[in-house]
Parts: structure tokens; C-alpha cells; sequence
């Protein structure tokens, strides 16, 4: 495990306008124009048309924890082909161990509160999630355009924020090197104050996806 997240390290590293958060708490790395205008506004219109309320794993009884919309993305469709084609390119990952990519959409006033994209080893829905394809390993997101105000990414524990770009990559290692969980990964999608947001996200496994 650990000689696969190196490997994806290096390959991060080694792409040109990559970089990477100075910090020894996680791999967390950005890298800005990763996405032309015209494929991100492809992707803006996939999840207009087919947007729904999002939801989480472990409901832990706050109805605002989440208020954003999201949208599965078809793997038939040519942008989703195309930007699943540059994420392989980038990370080096095996397609195979890639859960389907994902939109979401946040309008004024909705967030993602404070959360980790592993899921909580001692959580109820741990089993539910992860016997089949395992734990969620990297996360690849991409702001599909600018907004007014708000709708930051913040890592607390890293005392990092990330602003949206039209274009601009995060990616980051849910794990740690001796395979357990990175809670450093927590993060926050501030509220939006001004706009809509648009994001898309890639989150790779432990094993094969299957569903």
C-alpha cells in the first residue's frame, strides 16, 4: 500500500505546475488550469441537468451538515471520458480502482460541513461501504468555475484553505503510510456567499470498484 501511494506521490510531483502543501500531516498538493474552460463548462451542464439532494454515510442527525446537490456522472458520456482520461494520466491509479466520478453543485448559502472522505472504520455504515471495493484511498476534485464569495475548501487541522478556481485540482492521500486512516484529511466546504459552485470529485479504492 504504501509503495502505491509513493508511486502516486512521485507521479504528482513530477508533473509540471504541481504543488504540494508544505506540510509532514498529509499529501495534499494543488495544481492550478488542470481543466480547460470548455470542458469544465461540459461538466457544469452535466450537473445542472441531473442534480439531486446529496447525502452522507453515518447520518449523524444534522439536517444542514450537508445542503449541496450532486449529480453521478455517466461514464459513457464524452467530457466524463475525457476528464477520467486526464485523472488516470495525472495519478497513474488503475481506472478499475475508481469509483464513478461525481458532481456537486452549491448554491448561495449551502456547505459541506466538517468531514473526512475515508469512511469511519467504526462507523455504522463502514461494512455497508467498504466490503466489497475497500477503504477510500486518494481524492481528486476540481472547481469547475469561479464564484463571487465563499465556497472555500478548508482544512483545518492543515490551517490550509483552498479558493475556487475554474480549473484548479486538489488531490490528496486519505491514508496513512502504515495504511490506517489520515484524520488531518478532515475539511470543510465553506458556505457559498455569493454564486453557484461547481465541483467534481474522483475518489480511488482499496481494491477493484465494484459498485
Amino acid at each position: 500500500m504504501t509503495l502505491i501511494s509513493d508511486s502516486v506521490t512521485a507521479r504528482l510531483m513530477a508533473h509540471t505546475g504541481m504543488q504540494r502543501v508544505p506540510t509532514i500531516k498529509a499529501e495534499l498538493f494543488q495544481l492550478r488550469r488542470f481543466v480547460p474552460p470548455t470542458l469544465c463548462a461540459d461538466l457544469i451542464a452535466l450537473i445542472e441537468r441531473d442534480r439531486r439532494a446529496s447525502t452522507i454515510a453515518d447520518d449523524n442527525g444534522d439536517a444542514y451538515f450537508r445542503t449541496s446537490e450532486t449529480c453521478d456522472l455517466s461514464a459513457d458520456l464524452p467530457p466524463v471520458q475525457r476528464i477520467e482520461a486526464m485523472l488516470s494520466q495525472l495519478s497513474g491509479i488503475d481506472p478499475a480502482y475508481g469509483e464513478p466520478l461525481q458532481g456537486q453543485r452549491y448554491a448561495q448559502g449551502q456547505e459541506f460541513k466538517a468531514h473526512t472522505d475515508y469512511f469511519d472504520p467504526g462507523g455504522q455504515d463502514f461494512a455497508r461501504f467498504c466490503t466489497l471495493s475497500g477503504q477510500r484511498t486518494w481524492t481528486f476534485m476540481i472547481y469547475l468555475n469561479d464564484i463571487e464569495a465563499g465556497g472555500a475548501t478548508r482544512f483545518k487541522l492543515l490551517d490550509k484553505t483552498f479558493q475556487p478556481e475554474e480549473g484548479k485540482l486538489l488531490c490528496w492521500n486519505n491514508r496513512l503510510a502504515d495504511g490506517g486512516v489520515n484524520h488531518a484529511t478532515l475539511h470543510h466546504g465553506m458556505k457559498v456567499r455569493k454564486g453557484v459552485k461547481y465541483v467534481i470529485t474522483k475518489w480511488y479504492r482499496e481494491n477493484e470498484w465494484r459498485g
